[in-house]
């Protein structure tokens, strides 16, 4: 019937217009360091059936094969892609980027949990010279780190080990350390804007330890991670989603005309 073929285009629509939204919010942090772009998952709903795979006919023969209408689509979730993002050096003693799996560990309110991850590595300091994430927070990285007033240099190891170089002093002093957290299932964390990420069940508790221990990926100073949006695979899905708002309308235009002329039959 055509009511169902309207019951399907319009849930197109509607699922369309989320892949829309995930697809410009890519778009818009093609800038965003160490941003994990998102995909849409689709899902088909429930069907009619109008005739069983099986079922015998007035012949005593088996239906080959069924008939089934179906109602449409919605989106069944959103997915995280944590492909790392490309390497760009900056030469900054304060940023740093993970080679490979893991993310740095930031404080936040404690109805978050304390504790969230990131795979942003621009660092700075604040007033009391503890390193924070360079954005309007000022989130202090975990384990806390104070870098001496009167230091002429910072260095940070591969293991995440953070030195601070003294005036009239020529072996720097460790002062602190990085350690970073892993997930058995990174694409169940949740996003709470601000390029960060809390744990969830179904995440997993945070494994954390030594950077380039256990999987965790060794530390790079003075580079950060890009966004790994691609731009170009971005436009194609953009492209996409507009064909398919035009032919779905195109459905809706189409059941709109046949049940005007069934009405017109009618009267």
């Amino acid at each position: 019937m055509a009511i169902n073929a309207l019951q399907s285009a319009s849930s197109a629509l509607s699922a369309l217009n989320t892949a829309l939204d995930v697809t410009a919010n890519n778009l818009a942090n093609i800038n965003t360091v160490g941003f994990k772009g998102d995909r849409t998952n689709f899902q088909d709903l429930l069907y009619l059936e109008k005739g069983q795979p099986g079922a015998e006919n007035a012949n005593g023969d088996q239906r080959p094969t069924g008939l089934y209408v179906g109602l449409g689509v919605k989106v069944s979730g959103t997915q995280k892609s944590f492909v790392e993002g490309a390497p760009q050096v900056t030469g900054n003693e304060l940023d740093i980027l993970i080679q490979g799996k893991g993310f740095f560990q930031v404080s936040v309110e404690p109805e978050l949990g304390n504790t969230a991850y990131t795979r942003a590595g621009n660092f700075t300091l604040n007033s009391d010279r503890e390193i924070v994430l360079a954005n309007d927070q000022g989130r202090r990285l975990l384990p806390v780190t104070t870098i001496p007033e009167n230091a002429t240099r910072v260095t940070i190891s591969t293991d995440g080990k953070i030195f601070a170089t003294l005036p009239g002093e020529t072996e720097p002093q460790e002062i602190g350390a990085i350690e970073t957290a892993n997930f058995v299932n990174v694409a169940g964390l949740t996003s709470i804007g601000e390029n960060l990420f809390i744990e969830s069940k179904a995440s997993g508790n945070p494994l954390v330890g030594v950077p380039g221990t256990d999987s965790r990926g060794g530390i790079k100073q003075g580079m950060l991670e890009s966004s790994n949006v691609d731009p170009t695979r971005e436009l194609i899905e953009l492209i996409r989603t507009q064909r398919a708002f035009e032919f779905n309308s195109q459905s809706i235009k189409a059941a709109d005309e046949a049940l005007r002329s069934v009405s017109q039959l009618r009267n």
